[in-house]
Protein backbone atom coordinates (compact mmCIF):
# COMPACT_ATOMS: atom_id res chain seq x y z
CA UNK A 1 0.00 0.00 0.00
CA UNK A 2 2.66 2.28 -0.15
CA UNK A 3 0.92 4.68 -2.99
CA UNK A 4 -2.54 5.15 -0.56
CA UNK A 5 -5.04 1.79 -0.83
CA UNK A 6 -7.02 2.51 -3.40
CA UNK A 7 -10.58 4.18 -2.16
CA UNK A 8 -12.71 0.44 -2.71
CA UNK A 9 -10.70 -0.93 -0.07
CA UNK A 10 -12.59 1.92 2.61
CA UNK A 11 -15.47 -0.53 1.82
CA UNK A 12 -14.38 -3.37 4.11
CA UNK A 13 -14.23 -1.02 7.00
CA UNK A 14 -17.44 -0.05 6.85
CA UNK A 15 -19.75 -2.42 9.40
CA UNK A 16 -16.65 -1.54 12.04
CA UNK A 17 -16.60 1.98 11.45
CA UNK A 18 -20.27 2.34 11.62
CA UNK A 19 -20.37 -0.16 14.82
CA UNK A 20 -17.44 2.20 16.44
CA UNK A 21 -19.92 5.29 15.73
CA UNK A 22 -23.07 3.66 16.83
CA UNK A 23 -21.10 3.25 20.38
CA UNK A 24 -19.93 7.09 20.78
CA UNK A 25 -22.59 8.91 18.76
CA UNK A 26 -24.19 11.14 21.35
CA UNK A 27 -27.65 9.65 22.17
CA UNK A 28 -28.69 13.43 22.06
CA UNK A 29 -27.99 13.07 18.27
CA UNK A 30 -30.49 10.22 17.45
CA UNK A 31 -32.83 11.95 15.60
CA UNK A 32 -30.54 14.54 13.72
CA UNK A 33 -28.12 11.92 12.43
CA UNK A 34 -27.33 8.38 12.08
CA UNK A 35 -24.11 6.56 12.55
CA UNK A 36 -24.30 5.51 8.87
CA UNK A 37 -24.09 9.37 8.35
CA UNK A 38 -20.95 9.93 10.02
CA UNK A 39 -19.03 6.96 8.37
CA UNK A 40 -20.11 8.54 4.82
CA UNK A 41 -18.85 11.74 5.71
CA UNK A 42 -15.78 9.98 7.03
CA UNK A 43 -15.27 8.03 3.57
CA UNK A 44 -15.88 11.01 2.07
CA UNK A 45 -12.96 13.18 3.82
CA UNK A 46 -10.46 10.09 3.40
CA UNK A 47 -11.45 9.40 0.12
CA UNK A 48 -10.53 13.55 -0.54
CA UNK A 49 -6.85 13.23 2.11
CA UNK A 50 -6.18 9.75 -0.02
CA UNK A 51 -2.68 11.17 -1.11
CA UNK A 52 -1.76 12.20 2.48
CA UNK A 53 -2.32 8.24 3.86
CA UNK A 54 1.56 7.13 4.19
CA UNK A 55 0.83 3.71 6.11
CA UNK A 56 1.38 0.34 4.59
CA UNK A 57 -1.06 -1.85 6.45
CA UNK A 58 -4.65 -2.61 6.76
CA UNK A 59 -4.14 -1.52 10.44
CA UNK A 60 -2.89 1.57 10.13
CA UNK A 61 -5.75 2.50 7.30
CA UNK A 62 -8.41 1.21 10.02
CA UNK A 63 -6.36 3.66 12.41
CA UNK A 64 -6.25 6.61 10.21
CA UNK A 65 -10.05 6.09 9.63
CA UNK A 66 -10.84 5.71 13.03
CA UNK A 67 -9.11 9.39 13.59
CA UNK A 68 -10.96 11.02 10.88
CA UNK A 69 -14.24 9.45 12.39
CA UNK A 70 -13.09 10.68 15.48
CA UNK A 71 -12.81 13.83 14.18
CA UNK A 72 -16.65 14.01 12.55
CA UNK A 73 -18.40 12.62 15.76
CA UNK A 74 -16.48 15.44 17.53
CA UNK A 75 -17.80 17.94 15.17
CA UNK A 76 -21.30 16.33 14.94
CA UNK A 77 -21.48 17.04 18.63
CA UNK A 78 -19.91 20.86 18.13
CA UNK A 79 -22.33 21.74 14.83
CA UNK A 80 -25.90 19.84 17.01
CA UNK A 81 -24.55 21.20 20.65
CA UNK A 82 -23.76 25.06 19.07
CA UNK A 83 -20.96 24.81 21.37
CA UNK A 84 -17.30 26.29 20.25
CA UNK A 85 -14.74 23.67 19.03
CA UNK A 86 -13.55 22.24 22.50
CA UNK A 87 -9.98 20.48 21.53
CA UNK A 88 -10.14 18.52 24.24
CA UNK A 89 -13.59 16.54 23.34
CA UNK A 90 -12.43 16.05 20.18
CA UNK A 91 -9.67 14.54 21.49
CA UNK A 92 -11.05 12.51 24.32
CA UNK A 93 -13.60 11.11 21.25
CA UNK A 94 -10.69 10.00 19.52
CA UNK A 95 -8.83 8.09 22.58
CA UNK A 96 -12.35 6.62 23.00
CA UNK A 97 -12.53 5.32 19.80
CA UNK A 98 -9.18 3.97 20.48
CA UNK A 99 -9.97 2.81 23.13
CA UNK A 100 -13.29 0.74 21.43
CA UNK A 101 -11.08 -0.87 19.03
CA UNK A 102 -8.27 -2.21 21.25
CA UNK A 103 -11.34 -3.69 23.80
CA UNK A 104 -12.99 -4.80 20.56
CA UNK A 105 -9.48 -7.02 19.85
CA UNK A 106 -9.56 -8.12 23.25
CA UNK A 107 -13.00 -9.84 22.53
CA UNK A 108 -10.98 -11.81 20.01
CA UNK A 109 -7.53 -12.06 21.18
CA UNK A 110 -5.68 -14.45 23.49
CA UNK A 111 -2.25 -13.93 23.79
CA UNK A 112 -1.48 -13.68 19.48
CA UNK A 113 1.34 -12.12 18.75
CA UNK A 114 2.51 -13.65 15.13
CA UNK A 115 1.66 -11.64 12.37
CA UNK A 116 -0.35 -14.23 11.33
CA UNK A 117 -2.42 -14.69 14.05
CA UNK A 118 -2.58 -11.02 14.24
CA UNK A 119 -4.49 -10.56 10.66
CA UNK A 120 -7.18 -13.54 11.68
CA UNK A 121 -8.29 -11.24 14.61
CA UNK A 122 -8.36 -8.77 12.11
CA UNK A 123 -10.47 -10.58 10.20
CA UNK A 124 -12.43 -11.70 13.17
CA UNK A 125 -13.39 -7.84 13.75
CA UNK A 126 -14.57 -7.40 10.29
CA UNK A 127 -16.40 -10.41 10.28
CA UNK A 128 -18.54 -9.54 14.05
CA UNK A 129 -19.08 -5.51 12.94
CA UNK A 130 -20.59 -7.45 9.24
CA UNK A 131 -22.35 -9.73 11.61
CA UNK A 132 -23.59 -7.14 14.12
CA UNK A 133 -25.07 -5.16 10.88
CA UNK A 134 -26.67 -7.49 9.94
CA UNK A 135 -29.04 -7.96 13.16
CA UNK A 136 -31.96 -5.54 13.42
CA UNK A 137 -31.55 -1.95 14.79
CA UNK A 138 -33.47 -3.35 18.66
CA UNK A 139 -30.79 -5.94 18.30
CA UNK A 140 -28.25 -4.07 17.81
CA UNK A 141 -28.87 -1.22 20.50
CA UNK A 142 -29.78 -3.85 22.90
CA UNK A 143 -25.81 -5.86 22.24
CA UNK A 144 -24.29 -2.55 22.40
CA UNK A 145 -25.75 -1.53 25.62
CA UNK A 146 -25.98 -4.60 27.73
CA UNK A 147 -22.52 -6.23 26.31
CA UNK A 148 -20.54 -3.04 25.23
CA UNK A 149 -21.67 -0.48 27.75
CA UNK A 150 -22.64 -2.77 30.44
CA UNK A 151 -26.11 -2.14 31.39
CA UNK A 152 -27.81 -4.11 33.04
CA UNK A 153 -31.12 -5.71 31.37
CA UNK A 154 -33.63 -3.40 33.31
CA UNK A 155 -32.08 -0.23 32.40
CA UNK A 156 -32.00 -1.15 28.58
CA UNK A 157 -35.66 -2.51 29.08
CA UNK A 158 -36.57 0.92 30.34
CA UNK A 159 -34.89 2.69 27.80
CA UNK A 160 -35.86 1.18 24.56
CA UNK A 161 -39.81 0.76 26.04
CA UNK A 162 -39.54 -2.88 26.35
CA UNK A 163 -40.14 -5.48 28.65
CA UNK A 164 -36.81 -6.90 30.70
CA UNK A 165 -38.78 -10.19 29.05
CA UNK A 166 -37.96 -8.62 25.57
CA UNK A 167 -34.80 -7.17 25.52
CA UNK A 168 -33.50 -10.97 26.71
CA UNK A 169 -35.03 -11.96 24.13
CA UNK A 170 -33.35 -9.75 21.50
CA UNK A 171 -29.92 -10.47 23.55
CA UNK A 172 -30.77 -14.15 23.17
CA UNK A 173 -31.24 -13.64 19.62
CA UNK A 174 -28.90 -11.62 18.53
CA UNK A 175 -26.16 -13.45 20.19
CA UNK A 176 -27.30 -16.84 18.31
CA UNK A 177 -27.57 -14.84 15.00
CA UNK A 178 -24.14 -13.49 15.78
CA UNK A 179 -22.33 -16.90 16.99
CA UNK A 180 -24.08 -17.99 13.69
CA UNK A 181 -22.66 -15.85 11.80
CA UNK A 182 -18.91 -16.19 13.19
CA UNK A 183 -18.98 -19.82 12.81
CA UNK A 184 -19.79 -19.66 9.24
CA UNK A 185 -17.02 -16.93 8.44
CA UNK A 186 -14.90 -19.11 9.48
Amino acid sequence: MTSGPPAESFERFRAYLRFLAQCHLDPRLKGKMDASDVVQQTFLQAHQALAQFRGQSETQLAAWLRQILARNLAHAVRDFGRDKRDGDRERALEVSLDQSSSRLEAWLAADESSPSQKADRNEQILRLADALAKLSEAQQEAILLHYWHDWPVAEIAGKMGRSTTAVAGLLKRGLKHLRRQMKAGE
